[in-house]
């Protein structure tokens, strides 16, 4: 089937270049014999509350990120448990022998570094990334592995010739932004390890709402595509009224069966609730 994407791969489907977040036609493009097995929502949802349980017996300030992920701020309680490689090795040993899966934890003294570090070489590992260890440890890395970088932002980069993260943290800021407009100034903070943002033990408000849907044929009446973007526009709808929030900006994106991708938007003259 043509709808859905890739949730999470293995390490032998990731060499084949399946990547987290494409979809499924894409990921059995590269690799035609890609083995397919469907979610278990409910399991993963079982999962990601012990996880966090666990996690938060270690620190009072938790932020989930996904539902596998989290970021932990262990300022005041390594007082507690001790040095903050031996807390994550016990996490991370906990998690297994009592959840009976395996995580890799990053450690360091910001989030985009613990991220960062948390990618390493896997499975069931414990990795450290702080600043002085950057330009031996993630500066040889190529620069789509940074985190924000997408698919797009690192064709650009390859284009004018920025291969690695170090290249990225060493090229001058003002001419990454004439390319890449404000991107451009957050990867080469990124790139240089230079992450402000605070850990959340509570998800900030919603900066935007959207749904999408892949439809199992193709679509080509203005009927059936009215139905899909009504039924699309009232699950944003019944959102917005039950956060009670308005909008200022809506947006339309519909990528075709070739994958191409074209989106129009629109800003409103009234903040409005749908």
């Amino acid at each position: 089937m043509r709808h859905g994407i890739i949730l999470a791969k293995s390490l032998p489907a990731k060499k084949c270049g399946i990547q987290t977040g494409e979809t499924i036609l894409e990921a059995q493009r590269k690799c035609p014999n890609l083995v397919l097995v469907p979610p278990n929502y409910s399991l993963y949802e079982q999962c990601s509350a012990a996880f966090m349980d666990i996690l938060r017996e270690y620190s009072d300030i938790v932020e989930q990120y996904s539902i596998d992920e989290a970021f932990v701020d262990m300022t005041a309680s390594c007082r507690l448990f001790g040095e903050p490689v031996d807390v994550a090795e016990q996490i991370k040993d906990r998690i297994k022998e009592e959840l009976g899966f395996t995580v890799n934890i990053g450690v360091s003294s910001n989030k985009l570094l613990a991220k960062m570090a948390s990618d390493f070489r896997k499975p069931d590992m414990v990795h450290t990334l702080y600043p002085e260890e950057i330009q031996s440890k993630m500066w040889p890395l190529p620069v789509s592995e940074l985190f924000f970088v997408g698919r797009a932002t690192a064709k650009k980069l390859f284009g004018v010739g920025i291969k690695t993260i170090g290249e990225l943290a060493t090229a001058d800021p003002v001419w990454l932004k004439s390319i890449l407009k404000k991107q451009g100034e957050v990867i080469w903070g990124f790139a240089n390890g230079i992450d402000l943002s605070p850990v959340l033990d509570q998800p900030p408000a919603n900066k935007g709402y959207s749904n999408s849907t892949t439809t199992p044929y193709d679509v080509t009446d203005a009927e059936t595509a009215d139905r899909v973007l009504l039924a699309l526009a009232e699950s944003v709808g019944n959102r917005l009224r039950e956060d009670k929030v308005q909008i200022e900006v809506v947006s339309v994106g519909i990528k075709y069966k070739d994958l191409s991708y074209v989106s129009h938007q629109k800003v409103l003259q009234a903040a409005h609730t749908i």
